[in-house]
């Protein structure tokens, strides 16, 4: 999660993101739009004339935060102006338009000019509803946030023309379309002058970058083009590619991932399920057997690559056998961590009215299973690291007197706190792991550290 604060004419507000890093790219941007109409950003915890809470809808426990952070917001200040955008916004405006205390919803157009809709900010018996139907949100806006002084999440494309069973992001965010290259460019090299040393490019479907606005389906550059291109880029140290689909990893960005200096070993792939009976209820574009070669293909170009999973559990029609083909078939493949989902039914989406319902006790028990079997694929993926040197990019995350980072292959290390150390590359030596499941380290001799 994200808290930021920040004054329009002596005024306040206040931003808590819920969800993905997508969302938190949004919030950054909508963030800088307040600042330029001179208002002061303060905690969400803090007084503030307006908070603004960016809301995810993957889940159904999405849906119950955001009525958690507008209680949140009025306990703070119960004469607070509290506005709404984000996909739950989208999907279901009018409900959250209901809720005690909340003034103004927008939708998936209509977020980012919240400003332009804040003259008024008396308190409203009923939310007031600004949105549009999700066809008409064909038009791109880039984005950027910069959450410490070390990473920063980078926008590049947004919406999805997939057509998964479960999954409401296209009508939460529309069709699939991407920012300009040149964009993408200038918004990379204005984080590189902000100071932050990683880049992680992010979006709805991001193998599908290249896609033009207003349904354009053709693809102006492809994602290897773009990447190729953010190579380039000086200033940025290191650029991370987050949740790519299988079918659009081509072995072309992985070769090329594979010889670059700046993109790390490091892929996150969505599976959903092992089993292909299940892939085809979900109408996944793939089957097992392309996600193994996929799988396969990075660790021999790539050995000492990290490579996180999503997976759903519980999703209708999922048999204890659909459920055992997904756990062998994850056990058997090299990977490195897991996502794990509990599958939740969402209103108009076709998943909903399958038959096959699994009981909630299952699906529980099911997610516990693999997130055993994720604890113990990243024990396994850290112990094949140890002995190794690895570059970590020490962060500003102070917990329990050590700092944190992480390697290039997204291995997570501690020390000692040192301020000094913050948003610096050092070369390491991996030598054992925690009790807590992080690396300890030693330093090369002599040691190198990247300023």
């Amino acid at each position: 999660m994200y808290f930021c604060t920040m004054k329009m004419n002596g005024k306040k507000v206040a931003f808590h993101t819920l969800g993905c890093k997508l969302n938190f790219s949004e919030t950054s941007t909508i963030a800088r739009d307040f600042e330029k109409n001179n208002y002061q950003q303060v905690e969400f915890s803090q007084a503030a004339d307006v908070y603004v809470i960016n809301t995810c809808s993957v889940t159904q426990n999405a849906d119950k935060e955001c009525k958690y952070w507008v209680k949140q917001a009025l306990r703070s200040n119960p004469d607070a102006f509290v506005v709404v955008v984000g996909c739950y916004a989208q999907l279901k405006p009018e409900e959250i338009a209901r809720l005690d205390g909340v003034d103004l919803v927008l939708g998936a157009t209509e977020k980012f000019k919240i400003t332009d809709y804040l003259n008024d900010l008396t308190k409203k018996d009923l939310g007031e509803v600004h949105s549009c139907e999700i066809n008409q949100a064909d038009f791109y806006v880039g984005s950027y946030s910069i959450g410490d002084r070390t990473r920063a999440f980078l926008k590049v494309q947004d919406g999805c023309d997939y057509k998964c069973t479960y999954c409401t992001i296209p009508l939460a965010r529309g069709i699939s379309r991407s920012d300009t290259l040149e964009n993408v460019v200038a918004n990379a090299r204005q984080i590189a002058e902000k100071g932050a040393k990683e880049i992680v490019l992010t979006g709805v479907n991001i193998g599908d970058y290249g896609k033009g606005e207003f349904g354009n389906k053709k693809h102006a550059n492809t994602f290897l083009e773009l990447i190729q291109t953010l190579d380039e880029v000086e200033g940025v140290d290191r650029f991370r590619i987050s949740s790519i689909e299988p079918n659009l990893l081509k072995d072309e960005i992985i070769e090329f991932v594979s010889s670059s200096e700046k993109f790390v070993p490091h892929f996150h792939i969505p599976l959903q399920s092992g089993s292909n009976d299940i892939l085809k209820r979900m109408r996944r574009r793939y089957l097992r057997e392309l996600y193994a070669e996929r799988v396969n293909k990075i660790k021999s170009l790539i050995p000492h690559c990290c490579i996180g999973v999503d997976v759903i559990v519980g999703f209708p029609g999922e048999t204890e056998e659909h459920f055992l083909e997904t756990y062998n078939f994850i056990n058997q493949l090299e990977v490195s961590y897991l996502h794990v989902f509990t599958y939740s039914e969402r209103d108009n989406t076709p998943a909903a009215e399958m038959d096959g319902v699994v009981d909630m006790g299952i699906r529980k028990k099911r997610n516990k299973m693999l997130r055993v079997l994720s604890a113990k694929k990243r024990r396994a993926f850290y112990e094949s690291q140890l002995g190794t040197e690895r570059t970590v990019l020490f962060e500003d995350n102070f917990k329990d007197g050590f700092i944190l980072g992480h390697t290039e292959n997204y291995v997570k290390v501690k020390t000692h706190w040192n301020p000094e150390l913050v948003n610096v590359k050092q070369r390491i030596r991996l030598t054992h792991i925690d009790e807590d499941g992080s690396v300890r380290f030693e330093e090369p001799s002599p040691v190198t550290i990247f300023a």
